[in-house]
């Protein structure tokens, strides 16, 4: 399902944070949101989700404002794994991957068989099934993302909405997560932190800058030389990963290239 943004704008006790944001995200896709530190863009999936209400513009999923639908609906439409989720640490693996099907449920309704069959199924497609006796507090973190993207898959939502997903994990756990959500086939928006993640595993990056888009499109057009020097100040090229034949962006910090370059004349 098509995601859309059109001339979001947000201010936050009257600090401008987003400024009439416009984007899409084709059905299916993988969508990265990309920028420095205070870009906009957690605001931005915050927005998306139901958490900030933008004070202009509007934000669908499908035809649908999620603004606009109550927020039963909100839920069937998107699933979110936010950044830093408070959860009780007594509760187990399957009790908060059992969360996810709230939105499908009546009020005081008691699981079902076919949420029971639902639950099984998000954790063995994120190969957490194994631990869903154990409590949450005993996980490390790369399996409580897991846990909370089996969550997030047990909602049944077509749209999957993640914020820094790779955040304080290991770079094994933060592979084996991304090659996870690649392959999930939902439409998909994540603010990245890792420039590198972006161009590797995203079908189109959107770049933010104070609250505003430089770029967007597929990540090769907009993670040019150019742009990560005029956003992020930095020196970039762009090669060939000598492993998974992916794009792999190099950097270097801009004064140690003119130094460089100061010495090789």
């Amino acid at each position: 399902m098509k995601v859309s943004a059109a001339g979001v704008s947000v201010s936050i006790d009257g600090t401008p944070i987003l400024d009439g944001v416009t984007l899409t995200a084709a059905a299916g896709s993988v969508t990265g949101l990309i920028g420095p530190n205070g870009s906009g863009k957690s605001t931005l999936l915050r927005c998306l989700y139901r958490i900030i209400r933008p004070q202009q513009g509007a934000v669908l999923i499908g035809e649908h404002d999620v603004w606009q639908v109550p927020a039963r609906r909100a839920g069937l439409l998107r699933a979110v794994v936010a950044q830093d989720q408070e959860l009780d640490n007594d509760y187990t693996v399957r009790d908060i991957v059992a969360m996810g099907r709230i939105p499908h449920q009546r009020l005081l309704e008691r699981e079902s068989a076919t949420d029971r069959a639902v639950v099984d199924e998000a954790l063995a497609r994120v190969g957490i099934e194994w631990a869903q006796t154990r409590r949450f507090a005993t996980l490390s973190g790369g399996e409580r993302q897991r846990v909370l993207l089996a969550r997030a898959l047990a909602q049944g939502a077509p749209v999957l909405l993640l914020d820094e997903p790779t955040n304080h994990l290991d770079i094994g756990a933060q592979l084996e997560l991304l090659d996870l959500i690649r392959d999930l086939g939902l439409t998909t928006i994540a603010a990245l932190h890792d420039l590198d993640h972006a161009i590797a595993y995203c079908d189109a990056v959107v770049l933010l800058q104070h609250g505003r888009v430089v770029a967007a499109g597929e990540p090769a057009a907009v993670l040019t030389p150019q742009h990560l020097a005029d956003v992020f100040g930095v020196r970039a090229a762009v090669t060939t990963h000598p492993l998974t034949g992916r794009p792999h962006l190099v950097f270097a910090a801009a004064a140690a290239v003119l130094l460089a370059e100061e010495h090789a004349s």
